[in-house]
């Protein structure tokens, strides 16, 4: 559903068509201030939107927004957990509360893995050990539904590793759907199959990642001097150049960029396709650009 969020006269989300397929690894990328954790909070009913409505599992959230909580790992932005004086332990039991379909005993295996001391007060962890008891807390009811907003925020990296894992195996064990804000777009390029690029609380791009592999693409162009200034192409989204030779990533259907090259009297000597990593950042400048 069309959503759209404003926080007084500023916009926070414009008419945002998300569409995340079940079973999917959908990274939702964007610079920092685009809305991507606004978009995650009303997806959970934390938040209300202006206008539109949201959809999780089959489920209105403004209308069921407790059982979709239920049915959702959820791994927020900020580090807030509960009262400073708590222990760990006590704040995980709590979550069964929540969750019906909570595993004590896999949430102890998590804890183990992810080396958490449940002894500990909350007002004693740092940023790193409160996002592993975040992550524990997500995944162990073994929810149909992931959505993490920068999980990897204030980790180690090989507690970084360790998640990723752990993630990995909640996927292939359960079959489950999983929206992932991020900036760190390298950290997932082995799960993702679905880009979503939202800039200025707009999504300027969702597409499988292989559509996105099939039409950006780097241009290695030969050309006459001016020739830049001349040739018609849309959706060009870097331009760098070194003498005659012109290096631009440009996003479309590989055969037709090539022929307006060709008749704009520039010469195509190779074309490339980009990492994830060098197309969503491309396509991010574009939106931050327009």
């Amino acid at each position: 559903r069309v959503l759209s969020k404003l926080y007084g006269r500023s916009t926070a989300l414009k008419d945002v068509d998300l569409r995340v397929p079940q079973g999917a690894v959908y990274m939702l990328a964007g610079e920092n201030g685009a809305g991507k954790s606004t978009l995650l909070r009303l997806l959970l009913n934390l938040e209300q939107p202006t206008s539109g409505r949201a959809e999780v599992t089959g489920l209105a959230t403004d209308r069921h927004g407790a059982r979709v909580r239920a049915r959702v790992g959820y791994v927020p932005e900020g580090f807030g957990m509960g009262p400073r004086w708590m222990t760990v332990e006590r704040w995980l039991a709590e979550r069964t509360v929540y969750y019906p379909a909570w595993d004590a005993g896999y949430a102890d295996a998590l804890c183990r893995r992810l080396d958490i001391d449940v002894s500990r007060r909350i007002g004693q962890l740092s940023k790193g050990q409160t996002r592993r008891a975040q992550i524990v807390a997500a995944l162990a009811h073994r929810p149909p539904l992931l959505l993490l907003d920068e999980p990897s925020d204030g980790l180690d990296p090989a507690a970084r590793d360790t998640v990723l894992e752990l993630v990995s195996d909640h996927l292939s064990q359960t079959g489950c759907t999983i929206l992932v804000s991020t900036h760190l777009i390298y950290e997932l390029d082995a799960l993702v199959d679905q880009v979503g690029v939202l800039s200025h609380g707009r999504l300027t791009t969702q597409a499988p990642r292989d559509a996105l592999r099939d039409t950006v693409k780097a241009y290695r162009i030969r050309a006459p001097e001016g020739w830049e200034t001349a040739p018609d192409i849309s959706n060009v989204l870097h331009r760098s150049r070194f003498g005659r030779e012109h290096n631009w990533v440009i996003r479309g259907d590989e055969t037709e960029v090539a022929a307006r090259i060709a008749a704009s009297g520039g010469e195509v000597r190779d074309i490339a396709s980009l990492t994830l990593h060098d197309a969503v950042v491309h396509l991010m400048r574009q939106g931050a650009a327009s």
